[in-house]
């Protein structure tokens, strides 16, 4: 399933962008999230006119110390590794209770 990103407006302090991606929320809410976080950004949130027929538009308005074009991309950054770790300790833990589970079956 694939995601894509519409630029929509882009000025010296603010950034809005599409996501098009059939989970509406999960995402915009990660990117948002994380943005407001950022030291520079005055506000952060995403819109979504009617959730049966549009996609979710991200805005980040800054107060012009940071440009938001950089906001976004270190969020996403940010976002992608938040996400590898997860993969990687969800890996880890089903690599674990196999083994557990391995383990307790011997013994029986």
């Amino acid at each position: 399933m694939a995601v894509n990103f519409i630029l929509k407006k882009y000025t010296e302090r603010e950034i809005r962008i599409v996501i098009q991606d059939q989970d509406k929320y999960t995402l915009p809410n990660l990117l948002t999230k994380l943005a407001l976080r950022k030291p520079g950004v005055t506000f952060a949130g995403y819109i979504i006119e009617h959730p049966m027929v549009s996609y979710p538009e991200v805005v980040i308005v800054t107060d012009g110390t940071k440009n938001p074009m950089e906001i976004l991309e270190e969020v996403i950054a940010e976002a992608k590794a938040i996400a590898i770790k997860f993969l990687e300790t969800l890996d880890m833990v089903l690599k674990n209770a196999a083994k557990e589970r391995n383990t307790n079956i011997a013994h029986q």
